[in-house]
C-alpha cells in the first residue's frame, strides 16, 4: 500500500471515528489497569500477611538468639571472655554476619551474661509459699539504662574483680512480690547480691523485657519433686561489668545475644530468602561464621523460620483459590477484547471488502488496521499499567508491565486478525444469518479440544482439591472458565433452533411485532454469537465467584456460632448472680436470655467426659431453633413423673458409647437416672461435644433442696436476638461482676466472627476475589451493551421506516424489547444454570477453609469448607443482564421517537 495508507489513513480514520476510538481506548485502559493491578494486589496482601505473621507473634518467637555455654568457652583467660567490652565487640561482629533480608531491630537488642541455672536465696525473710527457697536468675546485660526508668536508688555498678558482693537492680514488680528494697542483701551460693535500685521497664511488652519475663517480674513456679511445691522465681539485673563474676557461681553462666527480627520492611517475595538465612544461621554456613566470632560452641535458635513456614503454608493454600478468580477475570476480559475487535471487523466489513476488491493486499490491510488500533490501544494500555503502578502498592513491577503489555497487544491485534481471517479470500455477498450459519470443521475440532480440556480440569480439581498443595495448577484453576466456555459453545450451536421453532407459529399470528422481532433476531449476523460467548463465560465466573464469597461468609458464621453457641454467652466458674439474667434481658436486641446449668461428668467407660446440660425446655428449644443447633420440641423432654428415667437428648457419640439403656449420672444435685430418647449433633450450650440435655423441672422435682441451693445455680447464660447492643451488654456484665471471686466472661458471636477475618492475608485475598467478581460482572454487562449498541443504527432505521408505515410508538418499544430479549434471556438462563452446574461439579475440589478461617488450611475443627450454591450469586448477575437489555432497548426506542424520520432515513451521509 502507499505511504498515505500507512501514515495518513489511520489518522484520518481516528479523526472520523472518535467515538469508536474513545470506547476502545477506555476499554483497554480499564482492562490494562485491572491486569496490572492484580499481581500488585496479590503482592500487597501477601506482604501485609507476612508482616502480620511475624508482628503478631509473641516477642520470644520473633527473635534470633545466639548463646555460648560456659563449657564451650576455650579462651586462655575464661573470665576475659565474659567482659563487657568483649561482648560488645562480638555483638558488632555478629551483626555484620546478618545478610539481607535478615534485619534486626537495633533498639531492642539484648546481650550479656546470664545464669542458665537458678541460684537459691537462703535468706529467711524472703517469701516461701510452700517451703522451697526462692530461685534467682542473674543477668549482667547491656543497655539497661536505655530500657528502664530508675524509680529508686541507682543503677548497679561493676564490682572489683574477685569481690564477694555485687550490686543488682530489680523491677518494682519483683521488689513488691519478694519484699525487696534498696539495701537488701541476697545470699546466693558463691555470691552475695545487694539491691541498689528499683526500675520500671519503659516498654514491658517489647522484646528487651518480654522474651524472658523473669527480668521484669517474679513468678510463682512449681517444683518437680513429690509432692510438687510452689516457690518464687525472680531475676536480678547486674552491671554488664559483672559478667566475669558469674563464673564463680554454680549458675552455669552463658553468654547470649538476642536480636529481634525487624519485619517492618519485609516483603512476601523476601520471605523464602529470610527463611533460608535463618536455617543457615541455625544449622549451616552462617552458623560457622558466627562461631568464628562468638566461639566454637555457639548455638543459634529462632522460631521465626517456623512462623515463615506457617505463612508459606497459608499462602500456598490461598493461592489456588485466588488463581481461580485470576483465570476467570482474565479470560472474560480477553473474550470481551476479542469480541470488540470482531464486532468492529463485522461493522466495517463492507469497507474492508471494498479495499480488498480494489487491490489492497491482506498484509497491507492487516498492517493498516493494526496501526489504527495500536495508536489507541498501546497508549491506553501504557496509561492503565502506569496508573496501576501508582495507585496499587506492591513490590514487583515486571508482572504488572507484562500484563499491561499483553492487554495492549490483544487490543491492537483483535481487529486486524479478525479482519484478516474474514477477508483472506473473496467471498460472496450472501447474508450469513445466525439462524442458518453452519459451524466449520475447524470450529468443531476447536470445540472438542476445549471440551477435553474442561473434562480434564474438572477431574483434576475434584481429585486434587485447591488445598492439596503443590502450587497453582493452571488447568485446575481454569476449570470454572472452561466449563463456561463449553456451555457457551453448546448454546451457540443450539441458539438458532429455538429461534426457528418460535418463528413458525409467530408467522401465523395476526400481529407484526413478535414475528418481526424473531425474524430479525434470527437474521442477525453470525458474529452476534460472540457477545453470547462473552456473556455466558462472564456470568459463570461471576456466579461462581459470588458463591465462593457466600461460602466464606457462611463458614465464618458457622464457626462463630459453634464457638459461642448463641448470639452471646455469659459464663463463669461459679453460679451467676440472680440479677444478671434480668439485666441482660433488658439490653436492646436481646430476645431470650436462657440460664443453663452446665456440669462436667466423668464417664464410666474411661472415655471423654460428659457435659450435662440442664435447662428449661421451652426456652432452650426456642434458643435451639433460633440458632439452628440441634432444634427439638420441648415435649421430647417432658417430665415422666415418679421414679421413671428422665428423657434425655444426647449427642451421637454419647449414644454410640452408652446406647439407649437407662444410665445413672451423679451431678452435684444428686443421682439422676436418664434414658436417651432423641439424638442431636449439636446443642447451644456445648456445640459438637458429648452432651446430655435434661429438663430442669424434672431435676428440680427429684432434688428440690440441692437444686434450689444458690451454690448450684446456673453457670451459663445464652442470649438470642438480633443486633445486640454489645456495649450495653458488656456494661451489664461488668455491673454484676462480684468484687471478690472469679470474673464473669462474655463471648459475642459478632466478635468471634470478626476475629475469623482479621488475618491480612485472608482479608486481602477476599477483597481481591470480590474485586474480580465485580469486574467479571461488569465485563458481562459491557459485553451485552456492546452487542446492543452494535445493532443500534439498524434498529433505529427500522423503527423509522415502520413509523412511516403507521407503527404506533408502543409497538415500536415492544419490538425493540422482543428483539433484544432472546439473547439476553438465553445468556441469563444459561449463566445461572451453568454457574450452578459448575458449583456442583467443582465443589468437591474447592476447599474454602484457607480463605474463611485463619490458621486452618484444612478447615480445622470444622473440616473442609466446601463450596455451596448461593441463589443471590446465581440470579443477581443474570437478572442484571436482562434488566440492562430492557433498559437499553427502551432507551433506544425513546430516543428514536424524539427524532424525525427523515433524519434517520437519509442514506449516504454517515460512514
Amino acid at each position: 500500500m502507499s505511504a498515505l495508507t500507512w501514515t495518513g489513513l489511520p489518522a484520518i480514520r481516528l479523526r472520523t471515528a472518535r467515538g469508536a476510538a474513545l470506547a476502545l481506548g477506555t476499554l483497554v485502559l480499564v482492562t490494562a489497569f485491572l491486569a496490572a493491578a492484580f499481581p500488585r494486589g496479590v503482592d500487597a496482601y501477601e506482604t501485609r500477611g507476612v508482616r502480620h505473621a511475624l508482628g503478631a507473634a509473641p516477642p520470644e518467637q520473633r527473635t534470633v538468639e545466639i548463646s555460648v555455654a560456659r563449657g564451650d568457652v576455650t579462651a586462655a583467660d575464661p573470665a576475659a571472655a565474659y567482659r563487657a567490652a568483649e561482648l560488645t565487640r562480638q555483638d558488632r561482629a555478629i551483626r555484620r554476619q546478618f545478610e539481607e533480608p535478615l534485619r534486626v531491630s537495633g533498639g531492642q537488642t539484648l546481650y550479656g551474661v546470664r545464669t542458665a541455672k537458678a541460684l537459691n536465696a537462703r535468706d529467711s525473710w524472703l517469701p516461701r509459699p510452700e517451703g522451697p527457697d526462692p530461685a534467682m536468675s542473674l543477668y549482667a546485660v547491656a543497655d539497661l539504662a536505655r530500657h528502664a526508668t530508675l524509680t529508686r536508688g541507682r543503677l548497679p555498678r561493676g564490682a572489683a574483680s574477685g569481690a564477694p558482693t555485687v550490686e543488682a537492680a530489680v523491677t518494682v514488680s519483683t521488689a513488691r512480690t519478694l519484699g525487696l528494697r534498696v539495701g537488701s542483701q541476697l545470699h546466693l551460693p558463691g555470691l552475695t547480691v545487694r539491691i541498689c535500685g528499683l526500675l520500671t521497664p519503659r516498654d514491658p511488652d517489647g522484646p528487651y523485657w518480654a522474651v524472658d519475663p523473669l527480668m521484669a517480674a517474679a513468678r510463682q513456679d512449681v517444683s518437680a519433686g513429690t509432692p510438687p511445691q510452689k516457690y518464687w522465681r525472680a531475676g536480678l539485673l547486674l552491671s554488664p561489668q559483672d559478667g566475669p563474676a558469674l563464673t564463680a557461681t554454680e549458675g552455669e553462666p552463658e553468654k547470649f545475644w538476642r536480636y529481634p527480627v525487624d519485619a517492618s520492611a519485609l516483603t512476601a517475595q523476601e520471605a523464602p530468602r529470610l527463611r533460608d538465612r535463618l536455617v543457615s544461621l541455625e544449622h549451616g554456613a552462617a552458623l560457622a561464621k558466627v562461631r568464628g566470632v562468638a566461639g566454637g560452641g555457639a548455638l543459634a535458635d529462632s522460631a521465626v523460620d517456623g512462623l515463615l513456614d506457617g505463612f508459606a503454608r497459608m499462602r500456598a493454600a490461598v493461592a489456588p483459590v485466588i488463581a481461580v478468580a485470576a483465570f476467570g477475570i482474565g479470560t472474560v476480559a480477553g473474550i470481551v477484547l476479542l469480541m470488540t475487535g470482531a464486532l468492529a471487523a463485522a461493522r466495517r466489513g463492507p469497507e474492508l471488502a471494498l479495499l480488498r476488491a480494489r487491490g489492497a493486499s491482506l498484509a497491507g490491510l492487516t498492517g493498516q488496521l493494526a496501526a489504527e488500533a495500536g495508536a489507541v490501544a498501546l497508549p491506553a494500555a501504557a496509561a492503565g499499567g502506569g496508573l496501576a503502578l501508582l495507585v496499587v502498592p506492591g513490590e514487583r513491577v515486571l508482572p504488572s508491565l507484562l500484563a499491561a503489555a499483553g492487554t495492549g497487544l490483544l487490543g491492537t491485534l483483535a481487529l486486524p486478525l479478525r479482519a484478516a481471517a474474514a477477508h483472506r479470500r473473496p467471498r460472496s455477498a450472501a447474508r450469513a444469518d445466525l439462524a442458518t450459519a453452519r459451524p466449520s470443521r475447524r470450529r468443531t475440532v476447536a470445540e472438542l479440544t476445549v471440551l477435553v480440556l474442561a473434562a480434564g480440569a474438572v477431574v483434576a480439581l475434584r481429585r486434587r482439591s485447591t488445598a492439596a498443595g503443590g502450587g497453582v495448577d493452571a488447568l485446575v484453576s481454569a476449570a470454572p472458565v472452561l466449563i463456561g466456555v463449553i456451555a457457551a459453545l453448546v448454546l451457540l450451536r443450539l441458539y438458532p433452533l429455538p429461534l426457528r421453532l418460535a418463528a413458525r407459529p409467530a408467522a401465523r399470528t395476526s400481529g407484526l411485532t413478535g414475528f418481526l422481532a424473531l425474524a430479525r433476531a434470527g437474521r442477525a449476523p453470525a458474529t452476534a454469537g460472540l457477545p453470547l460467548l462473552a456473556l455466558l463465560v462472564a456470568l459463570t465466573t461471576a456466579s461462581f465467584g459470588g458463591s465462593v464469597l457466600a461460602g466464606i461468609a457462611t463458614a465464618r458464621d458457622r464457626a462463630a456460632l459453634t464457638a459461642v453457641g448463641a448470639e452471646a454467652r455469659v459464663f463463669a466458674d461459679k453460679p451467676l448472680p440472680a440479677a444478671l439474667q434480668r439485666a441482660v434481658a433488658a439490653v436492646p436486641g436481646v430476645d431470650d436470655a436462657v440460664p443453663v446449668r452446665l456440669s462436667v461428668q466423668a464417664a464410666d467407660d474411661g472415655g471423654p467426659p460428659l457435659y450435662l446440660v440442664i435447662a428449661d425446655p421451652p426456652a432452650y428449644s426456642r434458643l435451639a431453633r433460633a440458632t439452628g443447633l440441634g432444634a427439638f420440641s420441648a415435649a421430647q423432654l417432658a417430665d415422666p413423673g415418679g421414679d421413671r428415667p428422665l428423657p434425655a437428648i444426647v449427642s451421637p457419640r454419647v449414644l454410640a458409647r452408652f446406647g439407649r439403656a437407662p444410665m445413672a449420672l451423679q451431678p452435684e444435685f444428686g443421682q439422676l437416672v436418664i434414658r436417651p430418647t432423641a439424638v442431636r449433633t449439636d446443642t447451644p450450650a456445648q456445640p459438637g461435644g458429648d452432651f446430655v440435655l435434661l429438663n430442669a423441672r424434672s431435676v428440680a422435682r427429684l432434688h428440690p433442696d440441692t437444686y434450689a441451693d444458690p451454690a448450684n445455680g446456673p453457670t451459663l447464660l445464652l442470649l438470642s436476638g438480633h443486633s445486640l447492643d454489645a456495649g450495653a451488654l458488656r456494661a451489664a456484665v461488668r455491673a454484676h461482676t462480684p468484687a471478690a471471686g472469679p470474673p464473669l466472661r462474655l463471648a459475642l458471636r459478632s466478635a468471634e466472627r470478626a476475629a475469623l477475618a482479621d488475618s491480612p492475608l485472608q482479608q486481602g485475598a477476599e477483597r481481591l476475589y470480590t474485586a474480580a467478581v465485580v469486574a467479571g460482572a461488569g465485563f458481562a454487562l459491557l459485553a451485552l451493551l456492546l452487542s446492543l449498541l452494535q445493532a443500534a443504527p439498524q434498529r433505529t432505521q427500522l423503527l423509522a421506516r415502520l413509523r412511516t408505515m403507521g407503527l404506533p410508538p408502543a409497538q415500536g418499544r415492544r419490538l425493540m424489547v422482543l428483539e433484544a430479549l432472546p439473547q439476553a434471556l438465553l445468556a441469563a438462563a444459561g449463566g445461572a444454570l451453568v454457574g450452578a452446574a459448575a458449583i456442583r461439579l467443582l465443589s468437591a475440589g474447592m476447599d474454602l477453609a484457607p480463605l474463611a478461617l485463619p490458621g486452618a488450611p484444612g478447615g480445622g475443627a470444622l473440616g473442609a469448607v466446601r463450596l455451596r450454591t448461593d441463589a443471590a450469586s446465581l440470579l443477581l448477575p443474570s437478572a442484571g443482564v436482562v434488566v440492562l437489555a430492557l433498559v437499553v432497548a427502551l432507551a433506544q426506542a425513546w430516543l428514536s421517537e424524539r427524532r424525525r424520520e427523515s433524519a434517520e432515513l437519509r442514506m449516504g451521509e454517515r460512514p
